[in-house]
């Protein structure tokens, strides 16, 4: 454990050499989040990869910038530390918030063709895409096997797995925005994507190391 904590500072500090954006630094990033990424809290719920994800935006935006929260300090913590103590409050908030719901009475909104929207859906993003979103921006971008582009919604060859992955990209494109554009019920754009796009963000994730 203590090698692994050389090894997490070292790269850290190489990291914070170089501007955020830039190549080296998130090749150093990459390295670190392979490094990390099975030490940290494992939990079977059903919010657990939604918090991961927040953690790993967390931890590209404050790893040598506080951005919008304290810059990591490795004298307090270490990496691995720091990391597993954001996602365990992140995973408590969305307890918390699971749990609020279940006692609320919500109003459900329904499109045309009765299939529930999720109004989280709605809500809007935050226009900073993080260093571990660029590999993904890219990969989607050009396509390489020509994957993303043969798989589509029925009856509707213009939305392809390529384009509603782009488009759900931070800042996200809200789904009415996005049913309105193409002539699809937002549910079931919604659909798609969760049957369709999200196995593959979930494959090329997998190959990257990052899951």
């Amino acid at each position: 454990m203590e090698k692994l904590s050389q090894s997490l500072s070292q790269l850290v500090k190489e990291a914070c050499k170089y501007p955020p954006g830039s190549k080296e630094r998130q090749k150093n990033l990459t390295k670190i989040i392979r490094l990390v990424n099975s030490q940290l809290w494992q939990e079977n719920t059903p919010y657990y990869e939604d918090a991961l994800q927040e953690t790993w935006i967390y931890f590209c935006r404050n790893i040598c910038e506080g951005k919008p929260g304290k810059v990591y300090d490795s004298d307090k913590a270490s990496v691995v530390t720091w990391l597993n103590n954001y996602l365990k409050w992140r995973l408590k908030d969305a307890y918390i918030r699971i749990k609020k719901k279940k006692q609320q009475t919500v109003s459900v909104q329904v499109d045309r063709n009765n299939q529930i929207i999720d109004p989280i859906d709605n809500l809007p993003a935050k226009a900073d895409i993080p260093p571990l979103l660029e590999e993904i921006e890219k990969w989607a971008g050009e396509d390489p096997q020509n994957k993303l582009r043969r798989i589509y919604l029925e009856n509707h060859p213009q939305v392809t797995s390529q384009v509603l992955i782009l488009r759900r990209l931070p800042p996200e494109t809200a789904w009415e925005k996005l049913a309105e554009e193409y002539g699809v019920a937002a549910g079931t754009l919604s659909s798609f994507y969760q049957r369709k796009c999200k196995p593959l963000l979930r494959e090329f994730s997998k190959s990257q190391g990052y899951i």
